[in-house]
């Protein structure tokens, strides 16, 4: 059974280079080096409908173990990234829209830190009023420097989890998780 990995990210222009948008943005760059039976997916639905790209391209619940989404994550810090596997949305409205169309949440995460880090080293989120305006504003350059290393880091992840053809890839899930939650 093939894998499917999704990036999400708002459709259009005016969208490009913002925070929202990094899942989408990191596929995009990485998707010439995935497998060629990976199934890519930039849904065209804005990012709290994202679950409409995949009520009938994800099926069953082996197909769910089998897709990879890449998004924002606003709870952790710029450039980190970590990956999680039936896991609550975490507030993103895009995974619960997503998790609702498939009626689980056994599906692979790969969270991308957007937030700033506060002098102590922890994350700075957003107020809550402020948030919509924080995940549409588009990345300045030293966060774009700084997303560099987590780009590669992404695709590191990629390529241990397509390289599983095994029918769940639950090896593949447990070695990437490893692998990448424990960097820093």
């Amino acid at each position: 059974m093939q894998w499917t990995v999704a990036g999400l990210g708002n459709p259009g222009k005016e969208y490009i280079g913002t925070r929202h948008n990094v899942g989408r943005e990191f596929l995009e760059a990485l998707a010439r080096k995935l497998p060629p039976k990976t199934k890519i997916v930039l849904p065209d639905t804005y990012m709290n409908n994202s679950g409409r790209a995949f009520d009938k391209l994800v099926t069953s619940k082996k197909a769910a173990e089998r897709l990879v989404v890449l998004h924002d994550d606003l709870d952790l810090p710029l450039g980190s990234v970590k990956i999680s596997f039936g896991s609550g949305s975490g507030g993103h409205k895009g995974v619960e829209s997503i998790q609702q169309a498939l009626k689980t949440k056994d599906f692979v995460r790969i969270r991308i830190g957007i937030s700033p880090r506060a002098p102590s080293g922890r994350t700075k989120k957003p107020d809550s009023t402020k948030v919509n305006d924080f995940v549409l504003g588009k990345f300045s350059t030293p966060e774009v420097e700084k997303l560099k290393k987590a780009r590669k880091t992404v695709a590191e992840a990629l390529e241990i989890l397509l390289a599983d053809p095994s029918s769940a890839g639950q090896a593949a899930r447990a070695h990437a998780m490893t692998a990448i939650n424990s960097k820093r």
